[in-house]
């Protein structure tokens, strides 16, 4: 879901990380679900890249 909204938007993994203040590799697990995100890069990310709230519920379900 991150992935397809960071796509939308043109945005590198390398950029989204500048943006969150995170490594592109934490980005990256992100993407695959391989790690959850703190409530602080979670509030930047659904600004930065305007997730729907219904996505975001689905995203932090997995």
């Amino acid at each position: 879901m991150i992935k397809k909204y960071r796509k939308i938007k043109g945005i590198t993994q390398e950029e989204l990380a500048e943006m969150l203040d995170i490594t592109p590799r934490q980005v990256q697990r992100l993407e695959n679900y391989q790690s959850d995100p703190r409530l602080s890069t979670l509030k930047k990310l659904i600004k930065c890249l305007e997730i729907k709230d219904k996505d975001i519920i689905e995203y932090l379900k997995k």
